[in-house]
């Protein structure tokens, strides 16, 4: 398993029983992800800082975890993503279509394949706006109604903050 040390962004591999405390990150895949001069390197530093907040040394990120040129490590990352999202200390769950709860439910976050495996199989998810403002615990009490109801707007297709 391929982790992202958080005090300097560089990928450790760790192999077999041996791997450490980590974060992973779930998050939408947009067309500036991984590289230093993306976009979408943001959510990679968002997730090291915040890790490292929470006294945690790695994360891990799907868009720079994966050797996707290697249909072999591919294949076993997707086969073992339901065990790496259940052994994270946390998850933090990036909403980068919403500012604040009230838009929770509207976020693309949950037309994701993997948002319901990912919510199952992770014990703490912290949700958090395109801001990086944290905006709770999918244990609050008024986050699973809102997470409900993200479902079933993901495949009702009834979205109002994108056309």
């Amino acid at each position: 398993m391929w982790l992202i040390r958080c005090i300097d962004l560089r990928l450790v591999e760790f192999l077999g029983a041996c791997v450490p405390p980590y974060a992973i990150l779930s998050h939408c895949w947009g067309d500036d992800e991984t590289t230093k001069s993306k976009a979408g390197f943001r959510k990679i530093e968002f997730a090291a800082e915040q890790a490292l907040k929470d006294s945690l040394l790695f994360v891990w990120v799907d868009t720079c975890c994966i050797d996707k040129s290697s249909s072999t490590e591919l294949s076993e990352a997707i086969n073992s993503m339901f065990n790496w999202y259940r052994n994270a200390r946390v998850c933090y769950a990036f909403l980068e279509d919403v500012e604040t709860m009230e838009e929770f439910e509207r976020s693309r976050w949950f037309q994701r394949g993997w948002t319901l495996q990912e919510m199952i199989a992770s014990d703490a998810v912290a949700f958090y706006s395109s801001q990086w403002l944290f905006l709770g615990w999918k244990t609050d009490s008024h986050v699973p109604s809102m997470i409900e109801q993200g479902v079933r707007n993901s495949t009702t297709g009834s979205r109002t903050l994108h056309p």
